[in-house]
């Protein structure tokens, strides 16, 4: 499984707004475009998008060439400063299922 993120930094004084956007869910359907995983964390002044599944090129494409989909995602636009990066996953650690942790 491949792993991505994509950090926006937040303008002063939006964490509410952007937590407002986050309840309302991704402006597409993760499940329908085939991720295995997607999640959202905000801190103060940063939003980070970490999308998981297999060939997340193609999946990430499929979502940005959606015109559905950038109309959704212009609501975010007045609160974010500058344009997101991304960021590729360089290190994991995960128990191994077997240990009886939770790992995949």
């Amino acid at each position: 499984m491949q792993r991505i993120a994509v950090i926006a930094q937040l303008k002063p004084n939006v964490e509410q707004r952007a937590t407002e956007l986050i309840e309302t869910g991704p402006p597409f359907d993760p499940d329908e475009l085939g991720f295995d995983r997607h999640s959202v964390y905000l801190s103060g002044d940063q939003a980070v998008f970490v999308f998981e599944g297999g060939r997340l090129d193609q999946l990430l494409h499929r979502v940005i060439r959606d015109p559905d989909n950038l109309r959704a995602f212009g609501a975010w636009e007045p609160i974010i400063d500058g344009f997101p990066t991304v960021a590729r996953e360089a290190y994991i650690w995960q128990r191994d299922s077997n240990d009886g942790g939770w790992g995949e």
